[in-house]
């Protein structure tokens, strides 16, 4: 195992679970390197660390299950063996991905609002470039169980959002995840949307999505704090909601039920001081009782549309661009499923119906109908027997 900062935060990433407070405190007490060999045993640590990690464990709130550090090192030992820094960062490279740490350019700086929460690394696929700041990203989450209203509504404000200069976040689930993640790439005029996974990016979960998730790391980011090969587990959903919280300016809850891992991410939001957001829905419906939830306990403003949503993010009105503005004529007047279909169009190359209907998550007849109007405005054209994008449509 070389000792440099970057393998060794691979490293860690492995033998710790995410938010592992014993373990971050280590790290930002001793270093990482360092931190890497006392966690496998190979340096023993000083007399004063375990009063350092104490005292930063208490300025954190996070205290109350330190049991000391042999406990912790009793608790990573097994892991220890399966560490292989090197082969997980050559499984990003041959993946197009990257490992990102805090001393890069392109790390998050709003990530270190966290505290001593602040991710390890980020393991990352996507466009080489710096994430928006929170004024410019917005975190749509909800039910995975969306009923139509909830995907409805989800697509309205991505779409309207992303047309406004907004990177949507969210966490690449079905549902709501899925609607806000698809209609962003539709409607985007910068980083389109960004998908913080619970797992390894190295696999997109759920496999459902996998074609969706595939384009948001072509146009967008997907990014995890563990490595490749690890698994989705209900801890890691629930940890990674903070890096969505952290990464956005306002959290936004379309749908969620009244114990929806949503208002997780909410909460997350609420403790870093950003704005939180909740969509009204009907008071016969269990999908919006976690919303009205929020709205009731105060800790969520009530918004409707993508105004209000880039009111929360920015009161000043700085981040409220005209979305006409750089519209091609030729686009108005289309629906937002026609405008998602025409994103999912290749321009070289044709496609099926079907599997167009997978790429823009629309039904087969859906896609049918709409390639029929595309035709129509000269958006799209038919050859032998597959569509795709005509360069009207650029």
């Amino acid at each position: 195992m070389t000792a440099n900062e970057r393998t060794a935060r691979a490293a860690l990433s492995r033998l710790m679970e995410p938010q592992d407070a014993a373990g971050l405190a280590l790290v930002r007490a001793v270093g990482a390197e360092d931190a890497l060999r006392i966690a496998t045993g190979q340096l023993k640590p000083g007399p004063s660390l375990e009063q350092e990690i104490t005292g930063l464990l208490a300025d954190a709130g996070a205290g109350g299950g330190w049991l000391g550090l042999g406990m912790a090192l009793k608790r990573w030992a097994p892991r220890v063996p399966d560490l292989a820094p090197a082969r997980d960062l050559a499984t990003m490279q041959r993946l197009g991905g990257r490992l990102l740490i805090p001393s890069d350019q392109l790390w998050p700086a709003q990530l270190a609002d966290l505290g001593l929460q602040e991710p390890l690394c980020l393991w990352w696929r996507g466009v080489e470039q710096e994430l928006p700041p929170p004024t410019k990203a917005v975190a749509l989450v909800g039910s995975r169980d969306s009923t139509s209203y909830g995907s409805s509504v989800t697509a309205d404000l991505a779409y309207a959002l992303a047309q406004r200069g907004f990177t949507i976040v969210s966490g690449g689930a079905y549902g709501i995840d899925a609607h806000a993640h698809r209609a962003a790439l539709a409607g985007a005029t910068g980083l389109p949307t960004i998908a913080v996974m619970a797992g390894g990016v190295d696999r997109f979960y759920p496999s459902g999505n996998e074609d969706l998730l595939r384009t948001v790391a072509n146009q967008g980011a997907v990014l995890a704090e563990v490595p490749p090969g690890s698994a989705p587990t209900r801890y890691r959903f629930l940890q990674r909601n903070r890096i969505i919280a952290a990464l956005a300016g306002a959290t936004v809850v379309v749908e969620a039920r009244w114990r929806s891992g949503a208002l997780n991410t909410a909460h997350h939001a609420e403790t870093l001081g950003r704005a939180v957001g909740a969509v009204p829905g009907s008071v016969h419906s269990a999908n919006s009782a976690g919303c009205h939830r929020l709205l009731r306990e105060g800790g969520a403003v009530c918004v409707t549309d993508a105004a209000e949503i880039a009111e929360l993010v920015s009161p000043s009105g700085d981040s409220l661009p005209d979305p006409a503005a750089g519209r091609s004529e030729a686009h108005d007047g289309l629906t937002l499923e026609d405008l998602i279909l025409l994103d999912a169009l290749p321009l070289r190359v044709t496609s099926t119906v079907e599997k167009l209907a997978v790429v823009a998550g629309l039904s087969p007849e859906s896609v049918r109908a709409g390639l029929g109007r595309l035709g129509l405005v000269g958006l799209a054209e038919s050859r032998h027997g597959g569509w795709k994008r005509s360069a009207a449509a650029g």
